[in-house]
């Protein structure tokens, strides 16, 4: 009698799982929610993305990227108007909300706060750039350079925020469900970090997993998420972003995917929810399912899952 057997001596015999009839269709998507359970893992076709941001979402790194700006900038001696240039907490805030990705931040803050006036290298052998063509060869330096600065304080510093690796196991465990990273970071610096807080073991269970270096037009764009939702042949509206900054937020909306934030101290008081966001939490260790976390980009009428700012770490 097949029915008295174990679910371990069924699974043995027949060689596939039984569908689950636990699928919830959601509210306001036609969508239905992430919780079934198909058959035949290898032939199971995605019907439904969980896509997250890296720096901000994955690993609090914001704050360790400004050190490592800092300190290439302080490795070529530049200067503006005769001052180091040097990031603050508040001006790198300021960055963080208004552009994405390192190399669009660096000419931003030439060409917006400086007023257009390239910095002077005190400590290399090369003049002051005289083009936009000299002044984004610099530029390329001075990421390679801080990515490498970058790489040995993530090694030093980096952990996973809470409950971020446990969202993603679920999502990955969840067959009908496709899981990606999709970050603005450049490959180096991105690499080192997921390899690192993800694991080389999870990575290998993604659906796809797109850096900086990936797309022309960074976040705010939408061009990364659109090549996701692309590259997964899935429609833009099943595809869930978690992002932590406004330039995150903005890149999903303008792609039409529901996104929540998680956000940090540094974007906490920014009006995400002024700008479409789903809904926002401190962090993932917040009670944040599969189930809710689709149930709200869905249109349910539970916006704020949790109130108050994480402490932050010393």
């Amino acid at each position: 009698n097949f029915a008295s057997l174990s679910p371990t001596t069924a699974l043995s015999m027949l060689g596939f799982l039984v569908l689950q009839p636990t699928a919830l269709l959601l509210p306001g998507r036609g969508m239905r929610s992430p919780v079934a359970r198909a058959a035949l893992p290898s032939m199971t076709a995605k019907t439904a993305a969980l896509l997250f941001d890296c720096d901000g979402v994955i690993v609090e790194t914001e704050e360790l990227h400004r050190l490592a700006y800092n300190q290439a900038f302080a490795d070529f001696g530049l200067e503006v108007g005769g001052k180091p240039v040097d990031w603050t907490v508040p001006y790198y805030d300021v960055l963080q909300n208004t552009v994405g990705g390192g190399k669009p931040k660096m000419r931003w803050y030439f060409m917006e706060t400086c007023g257009g006036e390239w910095p002077v290298c005190t400590k290399r052998d090369r003049r002051t750039p005289a083009s936009e063509a000299e002044g984004m060869a610099l530029i390329d330096e001075l990421q390679d350079t801080k990515t490498e600065f970058y790489k040995g304080i993530v090694d030093q510093a980096a952990e996973a925020r809470p409950g971020v690796l446990e969202l993603m196991d679920a999502a990955i465990a969840t067959p009908n469900l496709a899981v990606g990273i999709c970050s603005a970071a450049t490959r180096g610096g991105f690499d080192r970090v997921v390899n690192s807080i993800v694991g080389k073991e999870r990575l290998a269970k993604l659906d796809v997993v797109i850096a900086g270096d990936d797309v022309t037009a960074k976040k705010p764009d939408p061009m990364i998420y659109n090549l996701a939702a692309e590259r997964l042949g899935l429609g833009k509206t099943a595809c869930v972003v978690i992002e932590d900054s406004m330039v995150g937020l903005r890149a999903a909306t303008s792609a039409g995917m529901p996104c929540l934030i998680t956000y940090t101290p540094s974007t906490a008081a920014e009006d995400f929810y002024g700008e479409g966001a789903a809904a926002k939490v401190p962090d993932l260790g917040v009670g944040v399912t599969l189930d809710t976390l689709f149930d709200v980009a869905a249109g349910a009428p539970l916006a704020e899952l949790a109130s108050g700012v994480r402490d932050m770490k010393p």
